[in-house]
């Protein structure tokens, strides 16, 4: 193929039968019939020159293909083309809108095409005693039995049978005759319908009884909207509908698009549950499950959720709590939904005091009497967390006024400290957590915030920055800075942070930092020195206290930087021509300082240096004159590259003289110019 496949379709049977025939097109606009022989595969062309080949489907002895201008079957057995079906007029463009081909029998050819609909049946020729009237023409003819219109685009179709309606008509073809049984039932279809976004419908509302009962008619039995991935980048061409035969679960098919595989399946007594469930119509839903379950149904397909009185009472539940009706929920606990110890441990859950007083008081009274003591019994954390519910939630509905907060305070203090030492472990961090919230809340009501955000710290509370920004309870840097002296890691970590937040949070601590940074952070240094102008240069003993940080380091870049704000720039130079032997840095210091003197120490430094003669020549500018760099080399040392730096030094030297003689004409012509116009004013 020389030009891309986009359809194929095998014989029918193909893998039992040797001829392993197939059919095949695409953009060259050609149909090409496959047929494995002796000496390999002939090609036979079927159909070519009408443009690409959209589609191509074969079914028994007929294969049909679809390209721009319309539909055409060809009969294997006779080999002839029978018949050819237009494309509906003022159609849309057929690479926007592709045709769909389907065979519902071997007989029966469904075309979907844009917004139109086709069926098409293949029939015997009637006999006749005409015989020049028969000569040439095929044995079959093809006739449309049904149109369609539609208000969508069409995407895909498949046949779909209904339990209602009759059987599907069944089409014998044999090689020597051909005879069709129709019934009268209708012909069902399931359709992938492409409706674009601002799409307008004309005619929904109409008076005329013919057109009311066409609609009806045509109106779908169970019309579903499906969400695609990337549903608004693909257009009708994207989707197809195909039968899932072998899938295993029934009567079933695949949507597919670009980037998802959707499952279609008709609907059973479980989605019933679902839409039961879906709109919290629960009592009317365990009924169903019920009747399912007492049937003996499958409760699930595979890799499905099981759908079980169980799971739906624990819903149902859970509905009836969130809406205060919790003696309902309680009975509805203890009755037919299959509560286990766990799912009733679960609903117990919603009286601890972590509801954050969600449920209220009159829920745990509710509850009592139905809280199961023996079958089945309920771990002690539960009974423990009822009994804890009754004392935190009468505390908190309480006013604060009718009952002494110190005294209160004292006596929780006292039945934690006693809490910690005498329970086990794992009831006493229960005890100790809400003992610690109390008292927490405690502190709070007694405008003691900073008394309880220890509590809340120990605690997790996720509000306790807000507390700490409502109340000003942030330690002073000066005091968290001490603390941290043993330990020097997390006090860089500390003032780090200040000071990308704040620079100035750090002035006082600024020695610190320089001493920090270098320890645990040294490509950081630099950048901190050029910062910050608060780090001392002098200590007491008239030293560089800084410098002699970095020089105790060997950290030459830092050196440099904190001699040449020192004033020190010929040690700066010198570090530079000694320790890193970088010209392009020393060229850079020294046009960076603008003194003469470092220039002449740095053409000093450079006479026995050939590379930093060289150097100097190839990146000399408007600071120092060539000549004068020049003269200074001495006879017989070598310098590699000499020649090519003097070479870039006279091709700028004519450059720079170009460009001044250039601009002298430009300012002679401009001169001229103005001149001759003040003459003839």
């Amino acid at each position: 193929m020389k030009r891309p496949m986009r359809t194929i379709a095998l014989e029918p049977n193909f893998v039992k039968i040797s001829y392993r025939s197939f059919v095949c097109g695409g953009l060259a606009g050609t149909l090409v019939l496959h047929e494995k022989g002796w000496l390999g595969h002939k090609e036979t062309v079927l159909h070519s020159g009408e443009g690409p080949i959209g589609q191509v489907r074969w079914r028994g002895r007929l294969i049909a293909w679809a390209n721009d201008l319309g539909v055409k079957i060809y009969d294997t057995v006779s080999q002839t083309r029978i018949t050819f079906i237009d494309r509906p007029a003022d159609s849309p463009r057929a690479d926007l809108f592709k045709c769909t081909l389907h065979w519902q029998d071997d007989s029966t050819l469904i075309i979907a095409w844009a917004d139109y609909i086709k069926v098409a049946r293949v029939r015997a020729r009637p006999p006749t005693n005409e015989a020049s009237s028969k000569a040439g023409l095929p044995p079959l003819i093809v006739e449309i039995t049904a149109a369609l219109q539609l208000e969508c685009m069409i995407s895909g179709i498949v046949p779909h049978e209904v339990l209602q309606m009759a059987p599907n008509p069944l089409a014998e073809l044999g090689t020597e005759k051909l005879t069709v049984h129709i019934s009268m039932s209708l012909t069902s279809f399931l359709i992938l319908a492409y409706t674009p976004p601002d799409t307008a419908f004309t005619e929904e509302m109409t008076e005329d009884r013919a057109q009311q009962a066409k609609k009806a008619a045509e109106r779908p039995r169970t019309p579903d909207h499906l969400s695609h991935r990337g549903r608004v980048s693909y257009g009708c061409p994207y989707y197809t509908a195909n039968p899932a035969a072998d899938a295993g679960i029934g009567e079933s098919y695949v949507v597919m698009s670009p980037k998802d595989i959707v499952l279609v399946k008709p609907r059973d007594r479980r989605d019933h549950v679902a839409w039961l469930v879906e709109r919290k119509r629960y009592e009317e839903a365990l009924e169903a499950v019920e009747q399912i379950e007492a049937s003996g149904e499958a409760i699930a397909d595979k890799g499905e959720d099981k759908v079980t009185t169980s799971s739906i009472g624990q819903r149902y539940i859970e509905h009836l709590m969130h809406e205060g009706e919790f003696t309902k929920a309680a009975k509805c606990s203890a009755g037919k939904t299959g509560s286990s110890s766990s799912q009733t441990r679960r609903n117990s859950r919603h009286v601890s005091p972590a509801d954050n007083g969600r449920l209220l008081v009159s829920f745990p009274q509710a509850v009592i009497p139905y809280v199961p003591t023996d079958s089945p019994r309920l771990s002690h954390l539960v009974y423990e967390m009822m009994l804890a519910y009754f004392i935190s939630t009468t505390d908190r509905d309480w006013p604060k006024d009718i009952y002494n907060l110190t005294a209160v305070i004292v006596a929780i203090h006292s039945e934690l400290d006693s809490s910690a030492s005498t329970s086990t472990f794992k009831s006493s961090t229960q005890e100790t957590t809400l003992l610690m919230e109390c008292l927490a809340e405690l502190y709070t009501a007694n405008r003691q915030p900073g008394k309880a955000l220890p509590f809340y710290l120990r605690l997790r509370w996720p509000n306790v920055f807000d507390l700490i920004r409502e109340h000003n309870l942030s330690t002073d840097i000066g005091r968290v800075v001490q603390q941290l002296q043993s330990r020097p890691f997390y006090l860089f970590l500390y003032l780090d942070a200040l000071f990308e937040k704040d620079p100035y949070l750090t002035t006082d601590f600024a020695d610190i930092q320089v001493k920090l940074y270098a320890e645990y952070a040294i490509s950081r240094l630099i950048d901190f020195l050029r910062a910050s102008n608060y780090y001392n240069l002098e200590n007491i003993r008239q030293t560089f206290k800084a410098y002699n940080i970095c020089k105790d380091r060997d950290l030459v870049t830092e050196m440099v930087f904190l001699l040449g704000r020192m004033g020190n720039n010929k040690q700066a130079l010198t570090l530079i021509i000694e320790r890193l032997g970088d010209v392009d840095r020393a060229i850079d210091f020294a046009k960076e300082q603008a003194d003469d003197d470092l220039w002449e120490d740095l053409l000093k430094y450079s006479e026995t240096r050939p590379t930093f003669i060289r150097g100097l020549l190839e990146n000399v500018g408007a600071e120092i004159d060539p000549i004068r760099l020049i003269r200074r080399i001495k006879n017989g040392l070598e310098i590699p590259g000499l020649k090519d730096a003097l070479i870039k030094i006279l091709h700028d030297f004519h450059l720079q003289i170009s460009l001044l003689e250039g601009c002298q004409t430009i300012l002679n012509g401009d001169s001229s110019d103005l001149a001759g116009k003040l003459h003839r004013y």
